[in-house]
């Protein structure tokens, strides 16, 4: 059978829980036995989210096959399961990067390329690619109704259901209805004329997600029913919840998914309530009545906006749920440390963890949480960035290597953490330099890792061999390995070659772990990382103590 397409836009404002929608009804209907793909379709001419600044659009989410995405995309691996894909999220840039190289080849035979039929026929080409056999692909399509630069991607998608037909596409839109305390009301005209936006470009949407902070009377139901030509029964109420994860509970009983399934005359009656939610009636319940509580610093550079680390805060709430505490998190801006004592900041936290970052700004004061956890015997988690100031620390205050720098800070003569010139990828040797573009030159996607049989990592995992997820450009120096390990930093994990270091750990200390990788990119609430799970396991424990 051919599969179904659902079309999830957004109207009013942005931030209304698109990516969060989709990936509750994609787990919804996951639940009913169908087999389920979420895509992203992004309307900035940015190729991809690589080379922005987390605080212009959030966290750059990573693909085990190497593409860096939407943090949307986290949300719907996180809410289904399903790997996310290079072929689920795209952009304007790359559609336009793509058609502009084919008129240079002369692919379109001397014709004028324009953004109809040519640009609106490559996104229908991405969207309908890559599906096997998938019972329903999600496409969200990014910003909100009515920018200018989102139109191609509503005409790709008004077109595609018209080739698709009523049977195979359904058109999901979210709106706002804002509460005026002035009056008492809520207002449904926001959501009025965010449905005739939509109209004015050819499509009428099937279901209304109307997020709202109370309750939405029946009337006002009626009302948008009316004037939006939809369904009262498919306009269904988005409200505020207190945690992210009962989000499908409270659209199953709003009836999303079920209006769903009717929409494409898969309901049958008396089907409604055969479904089976216990994995997020288990994981909401964990969320809300906890038997404990520990405190984690995070000391990062980017804390002013915290989408920087979405998919790292989400594992750290999933490292909870496996160890049935709530974890209160302490946001550090870590260039505090360069002019203030790291001690009333940290003194009465259970946990350090040092994340991923890029840049020098920030980094001395990373270097110094690394110290103060290590010497407090406060439980330390490095990633990525983080454990390369977890070694340059022990380079510098226990090997005696006073100038250990790292090459991404400038030139030094002790390039404790370099540029990574060369790798292997399967079979494959991958080369960069300093010179190269900066967009899509990282290390990215999943590397193998070889644990040291017996090392307190390689309890955690259970195994040996290993995949994760990679971002960066600097690694640590090997050549040093000898040094460091000496100060009792071991090199516990590395790649199959032996050549690139991807975790070390202190066997002098209660839990003191640095990883190259992204550990939070594989999380999820049903099957929380090993090395989250362990982490706050060892927060609890330091919680008892004091």
């Amino acid at each position: 059978m051919s599969a179904r397409y659902i079309f999830i836009t957004g109207g009013v404002v942005s931030s209304l829980g698109k990516g969060l929608a989709s990936a509750a009804l994609g787990a919804l209907l996951q639940a009913r036995g169908y087999k389920v793909r979420l895509r992203k379709l992004d309307p900035y001419l940015n190729v991809d989210p690589g080379t922005m600044s987390p605080y212009q659009h959030g966290e750059c989410f990573v693909t085990d096959d190497g593409a860096e995405t939407d943090l949307d995309l986290g949300h719907y691996e996180r809410f289904t399961g399903v790997p996310a894909r290079q072929s689920d999220n795209v952009t304007t840039g790359r559609i336009y990067s793509d058609v502009i190289a084919k008129e240079r080849r002369g692919d379109y035979l001397g014709g004028t390329v324009q953004v109809i039929p040519h640009v609106t026929d490559a996104i229908r080409e991405f969207v309908l690619s890559d599906v096997t056999d998938e019972d329903f692909v999600l496409c969200e399509i990014g910003g909100t109704v009515g920018d200018i630069e989102g139109l191609p991607f509503l005409e790709a998608i008004r077109q595609l259901g018209n080739e698709l037909g009523r049977g195979r596409a359904c058109y999901v839109h979210c709106t706002l209805l804002p509460y005026i305390g002035a009056a008492g009301e809520l207002k449904t005209k926001p959501t009025q004329h965010s449905v005739k936006e939509l109209l004015s470009v050819g499509i009428q949407p099937d279901i209304l997600l109307c997020r709202a902070e109370r309750e939405i009377p029946q009337s006002e139901k009626r009302k948008i029913a009316l004037f939006c030509n939809v369904k009262e029964s498919r306009v269904i109420p988005a409200l505020d919840v207190d945690t992210i994860y009962a989000v499908p509970l409270t659209y199953h009983r709003e009836g999303l998914d079920v209006e769903v399934l009717r929409y494409f005359d898969l309901m049958e009656d008396g089907k409604e309530e055969d479904i089976d939610l216990s994995r997020w009636t288990d994981i909401t319940r964990s969320v809300r009545a906890p038997e404990g509580e520990v405190t984690i610093a995070v000391v990062g550079k980017y804390t002013v906006l915290l989408d920087a680390y979405k998919s790292l805060a989400e594992a750290l709430v999933h490292g909870g749920i496996a160890n049935n505490v709530r974890v209160k998190l302490n946001w550090v801006e870590s260039e505090i440390f360069e002019r203030d004592d790291p001690v009333p900041y940290l003194e009465n936290v259970h946990g350090i963890l040092v994340p991923g970052g890029f840049g020098e700004r920030g980094a001395e004061g990373k270097i110094a949480a690394c110290r103060f956890a290590r010497e407090r015997n406060i439980p330390y988690f490095g990633i990525c960035f983080g454990m390369q100031m977890a070694v340059i620390e022990a380079a510098r205050n226990l090997a005696g290597i006073e100038n250990a720098s790292s090459t991404e800070f400038g030139p030094t003569k002790e390039p404790v953490v370099g540029l990574l010139t060369e790798w292997k990828r399967g079979n494959r040797v991958e080369t960069r330099n300093v010179d190269d573009d900066m967009g899509g030159t990282m290390r990215l996607g999943a590397y193998p890792c070889v644990i040291e049989d017996g090392s307190h990592v390689h309890r955690i995992y259970g195994e040996r061999h290993i995949q994760e997820r990679h971002r960066h450009r600097y690694e640590v120096n090997v050549g040093y390995r000898e040094k460091l390990e000496s100060t009792g930093l071991k090199f516990t994990g590395m790649s199959p070659d032996g050549v690139l270091p991807e975790i070390v750990e202190r066997e002098d200390h209660p839990w003191f772990v640095g990883v190259q990788f992204h550990p939070e990119l594989k999380s999820k609430p049903f099957a929380p990382h090993p090395l989250f799970a362990g982490f706050i396991e060892a927060a609890v424990k330091i919680s008892r103590l004091v």
